[in-house]
């Protein structure tokens, strides 16, 4: 591996409450997921992000969701394959809106939350998402765990699928993320969490939770907005990264 992409969860605020500092993130990281309004996100306040991201020449991914605000996407909901389909569309044509009047355009579509947990083994919800960039933008990579269904999925229809490392959360032995409820799930040291993110680059390797030395492949890793300590944290990976020799670049040309 010569280079990696750095991603994180943006524009997430909403009306009067700020989540995170996009500000800072966008000087470090290399693609910035966008929320698209389903999740987190206000019109006025996701065109700022697109516009700035734009500035700082950041890859812009359509962070698309089940549409939970009270949740911040973090909850599964059952919706029917056909009204995901369309969730997934309006979502990428709203950010595509955005995108457009901050002249530039989205490159990329990464599920939240619980979605994105979802669509790792439901064959049904990941091929809603699937079918949704195909009738959008078929040029759209779409980020995911490794060895999941939407990877296979994606794959199989002629998209390019890009595996994906979290920087700030726990593994399970089986590839999974630890659920946000349960002990281990986010983890908040910078040095610890740079020191992961360089074994991974340089050995493809990760420690879960129980200890189990786990394989995984990734183009690009994320940090969450709203992890406290993000920016830190965004800072520290890079710097470990860049001093190893590899370019942190992103993984979509705009």
């Amino acid at each position: 591996m010569t280079s990696i992409d750095l991603n994180a969860d943006l524009g997430e605020s909403y009306g009067a409450w700020t989540l995170g500092d996009d500000r800072s993130m966008l000087e470090l990281v290399t693609s910035a997921n966008v929320a698209c309004g389903f999740h987190a996100g206000d019109p006025s306040g996701l065109l700022a992000t697109v516009r700035q991201a734009a500035a700082h020449r950041v890859s812009i991914g359509a962070q698309v969701s089940y549409p939970d605000l009270r949740g911040f996407g973090r909850r599964a909901l059952d919706l029917p394959p056909a009204d995901l389909m369309a969730d997934v569309v309006y979502q990428l044509g709203a950010l595509q809106g955005l995108a457009t009047a901050s002249g530039t355009r989205v490159a990329y579509l990464k599920p939240h939350g619980a979605l994105y947990n979802r669509v790792v083994h439901d064959e049904l919800q990941a091929a809603a998402v699937v079918e949704a960039v195909l009738a959008v933008d078929a040029t759209l990579p779409i980020v995911g765990l490794p060895d999941s269904e939407i990877g296979r999925l994606a794959e199989a229809e002629g998209l390019r699928f890009v595996p994906e490392a979290f920087a700030d959360r726990g593994y399970r032995s089986d590839g999974s993320l630890v659920p946000r409820s349960e002990a281990g799930a986010v983890l908040h040291d910078p040095d610890e969490i740079g020191e992961r993110m360089l074994r991974l680059a340089a050995e493809g390797v990760i420690t879960a939770v129980d200890g189990t030395e786990l394989p995984l492949s990734a183009e690009t890793i994320c940090v969450h907005g709203d992890t406290p300590g993000a920016v830190r944290i965004a800072r520290t990976v890079r710097d470990a990264l860049e001093a190893s020799g590899l370019t942190v670049a992103p993984f979509a040309v705009r």
